[in-house]
């Protein structure tokens, strides 16, 4: 661990982007802690990781392979677990209420000079930062899915965020081997401001029937050089945090422009939430 500054890094939440957080830090050498309050849950976790970590190593991405990425992470369910991290990221679900109660408990375990970071896609910092009592150690870091491999953090300043835990916010994602963005407070920030009126608007567009979902994804990765259409991404990101990321925006922002397609909605009370159930905009198997 020679050259960390944060040796012990907790991770709150084990879906998706949490696993994908608690990996990355862990094949950048620190001590993980990932938490979430299901076991199975962990365990599902724990085999995405040591899934990933074998498929980026054989792509030849220079990232280590599981048996050296699993031993550093500390599966569990006991929030206590926290309390000797030099850093604490939460990244449950875009719930305001679940959130709350998560960040309330984490102020009552962690020291007052302990970073803490929300990982949210929508949901103001400076919102969760006042459930505290320390608002000043709380700053939003956005991490793009796959955590592992993508190359930009968006690190956001909440209205009481100190230079301090700015600073350990970027030293922390560059340690990672990742570039870092500093924005101001705002919900959705900028890339999920932008990206959730477009991903919405194709899929609009899909349910006026105006285009296929292939053949909106085909024209953007055609015409625009995307690497992934608009409704692809939506798909990876999963149609569920998608919902509850317009939902946010749209109850910020009183802004009509931000209301969830009706198609969007019947899909996700379908269960079918892009990649993770196998069924979205596309359909997608096991590799």
């Amino acid at each position: 661990m020679t050259g960390k500054t944060f040796k012990r890094v907790g991770v709150v939440g084990a879906g998706v982007i949490g696993s994908g957080v608690g990996h990355l830090f862990a094949q950048a050498g620190h001590d993980v802690v990932l938490v979430d309050t299901r076991a199975e849950q962990l365990d599902t976790a724990r085999g995405w990781i040591g899934r990933n970590a074998r498929m980026f190593a054989f792509l030849g991405k220079d990232l280590p392979p599981p048996g050296e990425v699993l031993p550093r992470i500390d599966f569990t369910t006991e929030l206590g677990k926290l309390a000797g991290a030099d850093f604490v990221i939460e990244n449950i679900t875009e719930n305001w209420e679940m959130k709350r109660e998560v960040h309330r408990a984490l102020d009552r375990i962690l020291s007052p000079g302990t970073p803490l970071a929300a990982n949210t896609s929508a949901i103001p910092i400076t919102r969760i930062a006042g459930v505290g009592r320390h608002p000043e150690r709380v700053v939003g870091m956005h991490f793009m899915n796959p955590v592992p491999v993508m190359p930009m953090v968006e690190i956001i300043r909440a209205v009481h965020s100190t230079g301090g835990v700015m600073q350990a916010a970027r030293t922390l994602v560059a340690e990672a081997g990742k570039q870092s963005i500093t924005v101001n407070d705002s919900p959705g920030f900028v890339t999920n401001r932008v990206m959730m009126l477009m991903v919405n608007e194709a899929m609009f567009l899909v349910h006026e029937g105006v285009s296929s979902a292939p053949d909106v994804d085909r024209l953007f990765k055609t015409c625009f050089g995307h690497k992934m259409g608009p409704l692809e991404t939506a798909d990876l990101i999963g149609l569920d945090t998608v919902l509850l990321s317009l939902d946010t925006l749209y109850l910020e922002f009183n802004d009509s422009k931000y209301r969830p397609c009706p198609l969007l909605k019947r899909k996700v009370y379908a269960g079918q939430l892009g990649r993770k159930s196998g069924a979205g905009f596309h359909r997608y198997t096991e590799d």
